[in-house]
């Protein structure tokens, strides 16, 4: 019974357009980040220096600022009120590492002034990452089992998913709002600098598109696969 899964043509139907929609944002967000990265920004900041400059000017001085592991794994940790910048970002003075450091820097920011949907996708992680692996163990035992009843349950607790996915929406598209408006305020960007910010920012948006489409195709499809197996019984 877990094959359906892998071989129903459905599955292809609901879940390639999705696919190739992530495919293509990653690409994009790679290709633009590379572009951008060679171009060198107005003030000559790296962004090490942009961070710290950003924070200053929105009181947000009790933020640390570290290293991340990863390239384009640039996060702020709303927990532990940590900035986490990757090498490329934090050491070189380009137009990128513009958009990428002042997006972040938004989500400090969003932090500081209790954001409400921010908030709400803090408090959504718990249960998304409980219910995500869970909510799928119980729909394919509810497959394996026959039992309906499981398997609507494993539906409900996967649900979660893409309400965090929804959530994540308006959270980052204000995270890039606050970004454009904290670099104009404190001069960072020319015109040329900010064309090229945006284009990173917009890049960045698509994969929270992707990931919001991938969750809603994936989560249909268990839906279909349920009421199927409703007008069996």
């Amino acid at each position: 019974m877990f094959f359906p899964l892998y071989f129903d043509y459905r599955y292809l139907l609901f879940s390639l357009p999705a696919i190739l929609l992530a495919l293509f944002a990653q690409w994009r967000v790679r290709s633009t980040f590379r572009k951008y990265s060679r171009v060198r920004n107005m003030r000559d900041l790296p962004g090490l220096q942009v961070a710290q400059r950003l924070l200053r000017a929105n009181g947000l001085s009790h933020v640390d600022v570290q290293g991340a592991r990863r390239m384009l794994g640039d996060h702020y940790d709303p927990s532990k009120k940590v900035l986490r910048l990757s090498r490329d970002v934090a050491r070189k003075p380009s137009v990128a590492a513009l958009g990428v450091v002042a997006h972040e820097v938004g989500h400090a920011l969003q932090d500081q002034t209790d954001y409400f949907p921010l908030r709400v996708r803090s408090g959504l992680v718990p249960m998304v990452n409980l219910g995500s692996w869970l909510g799928m163990i119980l729909f394919f035992v509810g497959i394996l089992l026959q039992f309906s009843n499981l398997v609507w349950v494993g539906i409900i607790f996967f649900s979660g998913s893409v309400v965090f996915a929804l959530v994540t929406l308006p959270v980052e598209r204000d995270a890039s709002r606050r970004a454009l408006q904290m670099l104009k305020a404190e001069g960072l960007v020319g015109t040329t600098d900010i064309q090229g910010v945006q284009s990173v920012l917009s890049a960045a948006s698509l994969t929270y598109v992707a990931a919001l489409a991938q969750a809603v195709s994936q989560l249909l499809y268990f839906v279909l696969l349920a009421t199927g197996m409703g007008r069996r019984d």
